[in-house]
């Protein structure tokens, strides 16, 4: 068995890799990634593609028919992976999270692969004042990043039938330690700040709901796509993937944060204008159709993995939103070295 994953050299990619190894010990694994940052590692001494049986370096837009020869599933993680990144690069956003996905879906579908798993998200559901969020409820896309993902699974989603087997995994936010570490999302956020400077800074009046999802768990839900047959869900399934009981309020997540960082103090910023994404999702369809697959890691156990990585790497920069571990921070350095062009393509130039 052949699985590609697309977008692996990110920080959900080295949690699919190790899953996916250990479901499938025989399979060939290989991996499609830009490389932006491969280079944003977290105290590692290894690269997680080591656990890989290959590595390519390229870009999805562009993505060769003939690297999916022989492929039974791509796992598809490659995108512009968040709000503040798809807004700097709104066009670029529906190019690759859009068209580049629907481009591989129709490829994939052409050379015969049997399974295709499309990573999503609940931020599609906006803004939603009553009751947690259904797949069949209404989408509410508020940022460039959210359209991209509501235009991708609808145009994904026609094309699955018969043998080709498509699940749309709307993922909660995601949060964890990983061997590739972000920042950027509000967790995460929330134990560095506390870890560095002993500050949680809660940038909005704390209020909006979110609900959130191991990167561990989003791995596991994965496995399950890769597995999962017409027979379960339909050829086309797009669910909600995470756990009923990990919707939490802003300022509830920064509170757990404080007790498990000693001295740490929490600032919600009380004049803060309205923050428009705030939903609670309902988990129950994902709960019914992968019950061996469902989320394991909870709160405690995520921020006491933040805290503990954190330390282990000697973490103190309390100016860390303008370090590595900030994608869009990454790709602003790249760009200004050159070394990315405007379409965030490689400049191809010798270094002397």
């Amino acid at each position: 068995m052949k699985i590609l994953i697309t977008g692996n050299m990110g920080y959900i990619g080295p949690s699919v890799i190790d899953r996916l190894r250990c479901a499938y010990p025989e399979a060939q694994l290989v991996g499609c990634d830009m490389g932006y940052f491969a280079h944003c590692l977290s105290g590692m001494s290894a690269f997680p593609e080591r656990r890989l049986d290959a590595q390519f370096i390229g870009d999805v837009r562009r993505l060769p028919p003939e690297m999916l020869e022989d492929v039974y599933a791509v796992v598809h993680l490659a995108a512009i992976s968040n709000d503040p990144m798809g807004k700097a690069f709104e066009r670029l956003t529906e190019e690759i999270n859009h068209a580049a996905s629907v481009r591989l879906v129709q490829l994939a579908k052409q050379a015969g692969v049997r399974k295709l798993v499309f990573a999503s998200s609940c931020s599609m559901y906006g803004y939603a004042e009553s009751g947690a969020r259904r797949e069949t409820d209404a989408l509410n896309p508020l940022s460039a990043y959210a359209r991209s993902k509501v235009e991708a699974e609808r145009d994904i989603g026609a094309l699955a039938a018969g043998d080709f087997v498509v699940t749309s995994l709307r993922f909660a936010t995601a949060c964890g330690m990983s061997e590739r570490l972000r920042l950027d999302l509000v967790l995460n956020d929330f134990v560095a700040g506390a870890v560095a400077a002993k500050q949680i800074t809660v940038l909005s009046d704390g209020s909006p709901w979110r609900p959130l999802i191991h990167v561990r768990d989003m791995a596991r839900a994965i496995e399950w796509a890769v597995a999962r047959e017409a027979s379960t869900g339909g050829p086309y399934l797009a669910v909600n993937a995470g756990s009923n009981e990990w919707n939490y309020q802003v300022y509830e997540l920064a509170e757990a944060v404080a007790r498990f960082v000693p001295g740490s103090r929490v600032h919600v910023n009380k004049e803060a204008p309205p923050d428009r994404r705030s939903y609670r999702v309902n988990f129950d369809l994902f709960r019914r159709l992968a019950p061996s697959h469902q989320p394991q890691v909870d709160l405690t156990d995520t921020v006491r993995g933040l805290r503990d990585g954190l330390q282990v790497m000697g973490f103190c920069d309390a100016n860390y939103r303008n370090s590595n571990f900030i994608r869009l921070r990454v790709l602003a350095a790249l760009r200004s070295a050159g070394a990315l062009n405007e379409r965030l393509e490689w400049v191809l130039k010798a270094v002397a």
